[in-house]
């Protein structure tokens, strides 16, 4: 796997100072699924009465794992619950010898900790099609279990990277009724990003009481704005997984109707997104894609990813050109209702062309210095509706090309 020696120029200025989420410890450990010399194994154990809501890839290779958390979201929380998260290997495409990986996984985690098998949750991710070395997952469990923490998450944070640079979390403090809830989530993802649940793994916890079916709801309503509109490299992975964990443990109860606690999770899930973005492989720049005056919702969508993947106007991003001529390209090709007597197209705040030509007062000059930026603004207004999208990329890079040509070396 291609050696990460630099962290993303986008990354933040640090790691965030995370709370203690009172009913969730957290432990690592030097596993060696495949990686040498670093944590690799994470454990996150749930106190009873914890409801856990899931999101998950709809590749049609998923692995067993993804299959098995689908099965069993959404169950009981009287009983404790654990979750076990491995970097390095993926367990997808691997038939019944990934089945049998994640059911002695899940037999063991249980035994060892005291929690029902239908309340342990696995994820994997790394290379796809080899068998995962299940047996290292379970000889280290007791090491695990002895260093249970609600104090780890950071680590927990940095056992779950693959070709990230750096760890990603995100918290936010939450006042309901004059009583203080707080959130707080970790997540990997660099490469094979796209939206379709988003390419990745992400936990996200909550010291609120907060029944499963609104737990599972906030999740899902807040999943399209945020995980769902990022794309790195247009590839959905077969291991995409994103859970919400609430404890109870603030005794604050909180249902799928409280703006407050809404808000908050949506602020959380879409920093995290952004972090994934920020830490694409490669990526020197974070690049807004904002679709204006579509006829449909859909159809905004469609032009926002239409720009955003495409490899023609992320390579002029990374050279730094103002090429809207791409992002004329990029419209006309998505399928979606366009016209091009109707399009106009700004770079930040400078418009470049409108009503199917270039604005006549446009200075490249300006458009150019924008494109400087790290953090660089498309916007096309289609002209042909009210409807609009917003997705997050990157900028396409030799980097990107550099890690994954050898990525399984």
């Amino acid at each position: 796997m291609a050696k990460i020696t630099h962290v993303s120029p986008l990354a933040p200025e640090a790691f965030p100072e995370l709370p203690e989420i009172e009913g969730v410890s957290f432990a690592t450990v030097q596993a060696g699924i495949k990686y040498q010399n670093r944590t690799d194994l994470m454990l996150a154990l749930l106190a009873p009465g914890s409801s856990v809501a899931g999101v998950y890839t709809r590749s049609a290779t998923r692995s067993a794992a993804v299959l098995d958390c689908q099965e069993k979201t959404g169950g009981d929380n009287t009983e404790g619950a654990a979750i076990v998260v491995n970097s390095g290997n993926s367990n997808a495409f691997t038939g019944a010898g990934g089945v049998e990986s994640v059911r002695q996984i899940t037999a063991a985690v249980a035994a060892q900790l005291g929690v029902p098998e239908k309340r342990v949750f696995t994820a994997s991710t790394g290379v796809i099609g080899e068998l995962l070395p299940h047996e290292k997952i379970v000889s280290a469990l007791p090491k695990l279990a002895e260093t249970l923490s609600p104090h780890n998450m950071e680590a927990a944070a940095k056992a779950i990277m693959t070709t990230d640079t750096f760890a990603k979390a995100a918290t936010l403090e939450v006042l309901i009724a004059g009583e203080t809830v707080q959130i707080a989530g970790i997540a990997k993802g660099s490469g094979m990003i796209a939206p379709d649940m988003a390419t990745m793994l992400v936990y996200i916890f909550t010291d609120a009481i907060v029944e499963q079916p609104d737990l599972q709801a906030m999740l899902s309503a807040f999943t399209g704005p945020t995980f769902n509109s990022i794309t790195v490299d247009s590839d959905t992975s077969t291991s995409d997984t994103l859970m919400l964990c609430a404890t109870g443990a603030s005794g604050v109860t909180v249902n799928k109707d409280d703006a407050a606690f809404r808000n908050g999770l949506s602020k959380v899930m879409l920093d995290l997104a952004h972090q994934v973005v920020k830490d694409g492989e490669g990526a020197t720049k974070f690049v807004e894609v904002h679709v204006t005056g579509a006829v449909s919702a859909q159809d905004a969508r469609t032009h926002a990813l239409s720009i955003a993947n495409s490899p023609l106007v992320k390579t002029a991003i990374a050279g730094e050109d103002p090429n809207w001529g791409r992002v004329v390209m990029a419209v006309g090709k998505s399928g979606a209702a366009a016209d091009r007597d109707t399009l106009s197209i700004w770079f930040g705040d400078v418009l470049v062309a409108k009503d199917g030509w270039v604005n006549p007062d446009y200075k490249e000059a300006e458009a150019a210095a924008h494109m400087k930026g790290s953090e660089v603004r498309i916007r096309a207004d289609i002209g042909l509706g009210e409807a609009e999208s917003t997705v997050w990329t990157c900028d396409l890079t030799h980097g990107y090309i550099e890690i994954n040509a050898d990525y399984r070396s």
